[in-house]
């Protein structure tokens, strides 16, 4: 495969990466080797590439798969950007915030891949947001921070709300771990390649997704405390309300919200959507 250089394009446009937008552009031929792997691409995919930055990683995807997608949201990539892509006929660039666009109207297809090199702060909401949307991808590849990498991949007592938020649509996997070295400019970190494999549908019902996060929200949101005392506090409960909750879904009251899982969350949603 070809490269792009994109080192004229950041000389002539006077580009410098935005701490604001969390812009770190993935260049090294291995680290983005590893994200093309990660994503087991045929030439008869299409691709969603979210934060397509300069181009790096779409320069390649245009020359693996039948159309990419790319979404921007920074205006001053643009023009940049379509210069670097100039030459494919398969790429359609789009600007805008990926949580603002509506996947059906930008994808022909169901079954397609996503690839995001984003903040891993959106990470969760971007994979709700694809999730609940009715053309919905098979897989979504992400280059987070490593740190980040290994708290979504939590389980057994050391759930977050950000593994939870993705183990609930998905099978997580570390396929790969990127050098900080391979970004410009240079993170203070290592990054990590995670492989989504996102389930037919979610492990909690569509229908019951609102009022999953609501209680998960809650939860985490005084993690330091009880079940009991984070639920009266993020829920506007009587703590004797909030324990009540817990018991009638055969959760204990003292659990912390790290050590529930999926299933127990389940629970607890049904419980608490249940008539009084």
């Amino acid at each position: 495969m070809k490269y792009l250089d994109i080192f004229p394009l950041l000389k002539k446009y006077g580009i410098k990466p935005k701490k604001s937008l969390g812009q770190n552009f993935l260049i090294e031929p291995a680290g983005l080797n590893k994200v093309i792997d990660a994503a087991e691409l045929s030439k008869a995919d299409e691709v969603l590439e979210i934060g397509a930055g300069l181009g790096s990683l779409t320069y390649l995807l245009a020359q693996k798969v039948s159309q990419v997608t790319a979404v921007e949201i920074d205006k001053s990539m643009l023009a940049p950007l379509n210069e670097a892509l100039a030459k494919f006929d398969n790429v359609q660039v789009v600007e805008g915030d990926i949580l603002d666009l509506q996947p059906d109207e930008l994808m022909r297809k169901r079954d397609y891949v996503v690839v995001a090199n984003i903040p891993y702060y959106i990470s969760s909401a971007i994979i709700r947001h694809l999730m609940e949307a009715e053309t919905r991808p098979r897989r979504v590849i992400l280059t987070v921070q490593k740190e980040v990498a290994e708290r979504v991949l939590a389980r057994d007592g050391k759930m977050s709300l950000l593994s939870l938020s993705v183990q609930v649509f998905g099978r997580v996997s570390l396929t790969s771990i990127i050098p900080a070295g391979s970004f410009l400019p240079a993170p203070d970190v290592d990054s990590a390649v995670l492989k989504v494999e996102l389930y037919p549908e979610p492990l909690v019902p569509l229908g019951q997704l609102k009022a999953f996060f609501k209680l998960a929200h809650a939860g985490f949101g005084q993690k330091r405390k009880t079940l009991r005392n984070s639920l009266s506090a993020g829920l506007a409960l009587p703590s004797q309300a909030a324990g009540q909750l817990l018991l009638s879904a055969g959760v204990d009251p003292q659990r912390r919200a790290e050590t529930l899982s999926i299933e127990e969350w389940k629970r607890l949603t049904v419980a608490w959507q249940a008539p009084a």
